[in-house]
């Protein structure tokens, strides 16, 4: 019941628990692994910072003041454009709003985690005279480890998966999962588990599994080989702000595509909000970069600070 497996590549995993017991204290790994990506996204960007003659206790004080905004934009988003899963009727505001807050079932949208950490990170940077553009090609690669990780807690709750499919890439869940879960109604009434993955059904070990596309695994291998290119190209950026506009082109058209694969998206109408989102990033990282671009071309010369180019000391705007 607990075994999620990938037969097309004879990986069977018997027992994937969603949490641990510490002292009678339930911990789901969702959690674990969420606050894993906030400590190795900070001591990633500490050590660029320091690499680029920064101060790293500037990068300190800003994970402190974004931890707590950064989760309630990410539930704030979700609950936006899930209302229907809160707002029943007959149901008390006190039963609602407590929901609402509840993230130890998931129900966190990346996006709006991002666009939370933007805006401290602009205030941040207002308060603290420092350059916004530097911060970003700072930490986008913490950021890209931290959302790596992160879809591996989805992997645990069984949850962001794609539509059906029975290519060698699937993977099975079994439905008395979501039975003994007490969530396979709910979820068939709101499409996330389709009609089409129940008929087809496959028996893996004798159990009935569906089979979905593991967009987790999709979109950690997308962002892993962003990851990369960020990282090598890093030393050549030509200006301050590049490395965090190929972050925001990169994953948006990455998020674009994984997207259309999945069942759960958060909808306006019949549009994928994720996937305008993305599109909209992808497309202005794109023309900023592009009107750098040209200016570079034109003998303009952007503030550019790669690593090891300047002293080991605070940057900050001129």
């Amino acid at each position: 019941m607990k075994g999620i497996y990938f037969p097309g590549f004879g990986i069977t995993l018997g027992n994937v628990p969603e949490s641990i017991s510490i002292f009678g204290f339930e911990i789901r790994f969702y959690a674990l692994i969420i606050a894993t990506g906030f400590i190795l996204a900070f001591l990633i960007a500490t050590r660029e910072a320091v690499k680029s003659g920064q101060n790293d206790e500037d990068y300190l004080d800003y994970l402190l003041y974004m931890v707590v905004p950064v989760i309630l934009g990410a539930r704030l988003y979700y609950v936006l454009f899930a209302l229907d899963e809160f707002v029943e009727p007959g149901k008390g505001f006190w039963k609602t709003f407590l929901d609402m807050l509840n993230i130890r079932n998931g129900g966190l949208a990346i996006y709006g985690g991002l666009i939370a950490g933007v805006l401290v990170a602009f205030i941040f940077c207002r308060k603290r005279k420092l350059s916004l553009p530097l911060m970003g090609d700072t930490i986008c690669m913490g950021v890209l480890v931290g959302q790596i990780l992160g879809r591996w807690g989805n992997f645990f709750n069984r949850e962001a998966f794609g539509s059906y499919t029975d290519s060698v890439f699937r993977m099975g869940i079994p439905l008395d999962y979501y039975r003994t879960q007490g969530s396979l109604e709910y979820l068939t009434q709101t499409g996330v588990i389709t009609q089409k993955m129940i008929e087809n059904a496959e028996n893996i070990k004798g159990i009935p599994c569906i089979t979905v596309h593991p967009t987790f695994l999709y979109e950690g291998i997308w962002n892993l080989a962003l990851l990369l290119i960020i990282f090598f190209y890093r030393k050549h950026k030509k200006f301050d702000g590049e490395l965090a506009l190929i972050y925001i082109m990169g994953y948006g058209i990455g998020r674009f595509m994984v997207e259309s694969f999945r069942t759960d998206s958060l909808m306006i109408g019949s549009f994928r909000v994720s996937q305008f989102v993305s599109i909209l990033g992808a497309v202005t990282a794109l023309a900023v970069m592009i009107y750098n671009y040209i200016g570079i071309r034109k003998g303009r010369t952007p503030k550019c600070h790669r690593i090891g180019d300047i002293p080991k000391e605070k940057v900050k705007e001129s």
